[in-house]
């Protein structure tokens, strides 16, 4: 116990392995976090700016957009300092507020993505309520919520996580996590672990019923309706299906390399599993939203036309 007053910093081990070839790395990550920020403002400024894409679905991939720049800003700049540094050296503050904001992050990415369901649960099953019951107030309203729900939620697990004593400084991973940081503890972690259970066991339940009660009705509202109205519920549905695919795939990913022993996996692609939602959902989301809806594709690329002064043939062969 006396030796544990002493650690106040973490030495994050996994950037030691990445030396020889460090600079493709901050080239490669630096270039990612560009295109996440470059991707994903477009999004933002778009509909913020547009009145007529104030719309609830438009309003919920703002958010969704704006919690990719969160997530990716919690953690490129830290992975590309870690990078430079020599000492590859963290202090227990900045882990915690690093792995809090990755924890918030990921937890809001997944009640936006309920939201999201909600919302084209009411405008299939119910679309001539739908701007009764999905009124702008009530919009604001779920936003504010599915902000506010996973900073409660991460919280009260954090709560418990910032009172430990920590024995060992060595985290393998490129990122601060909760999980990293309760092995490292010499203290008795049962306590943190069952309310950490429970914790994601009733933050996440409610979310995973209502996304498959909303598809199933949807579902069964398609199988009884024509074969154009299905293919107009598709295509609504579509890109938050593949969202919905892409960050729980990623989610997959990431905890079966860190809870399953993948030594005889090559570094690069343990690596990759364990980075791909953090990284690559915040990329590929703006990409599904921007391509996938024809109100927002079309804001993008007139925008885009004006800029680059295009011509009006030109603009009409890109929007189709």
């Amino acid at each position: 116990m006396e030796n544990a007053s002493v650690v106040t910093s973490f030495i994050m081990t996994a950037y030691y392995d990445m030396e020889g070839l460090k600079y493709l790395y901050v080239i490669t990550f630096l270039l990612l976090y560009i295109i996440t920020i470059v991707l994903n403002f477009i999004i933002i400024v778009v509909i913020c700016v547009d009145r007529a894409l104030h719309e609830p679905m438009y309003l919920f991939v703002c958010n969704l957009a704006f919690n990719g720049l969160f997530g990716s800003t919690a953690l490129l700049p830290p992975l590309l300092s870690n990078l430079l540094s020599h000492s590859h050296e963290v202090s227990v503050a900045f882990c915690q507020t690093q792995s809090f904001c990755l924890h918030t992050h990921a937890s809001a990415e997944v009640t936006i993505l309920t939201m999201m369901s909600y919302d084209r649960y009411i405008a299939i099953c119910h679309p001539l309520q739908y701007h009764s019951i999905m009124s702008l107030s009530k919009v604001y309203k779920l936003i504010a919520f599915s902000w506010l729900y996973p900073i409660a939620a991460v919280a009260v697990i954090f709560s418990l996580t910032v009172q430990l004593i920590f024995c060992e400084a060595n985290i393998d991973k490129v990122y601060c996590s909760n999980h990293s940081l309760v092995k490292l503890s010499c203290t008795d972690t049962s306590v943190v672990n069952i309310i950490g259970l429970i914790s994601v066991g009733v933050y996440t339940s409610p979310q995973v019923i209502l996304i498959l009660y909303t598809y199933s009705q949807i579902l069964r509202i398609c199988l009884l309706s024509s074969k154009e109205s299905q293919i107009k519920a598709l295509k609504t549905c579509l890109p938050h299906l593949l969202a919905m695919i892409n960050y729980f795939s990623g989610g997959l990913f990431e905890t079966s390399q860190s809870r399953i022993n993948m030594s005889h996996v090559h570094y690069d692609t343990r690596l990759f599993l364990s980075l791909y939602f953090l990284i690559f959902t915040p990329i590929v989301n703006p990409a599904i939203y921007g391509m996938c809806i024809q109100a927002i594709r079309v804001k993008i690329f007139k925008m885009f036309s004006s800029m680059c002064k295009l011509s009006p043939a030109s603009q009409k062969r890109i929007m189709k």
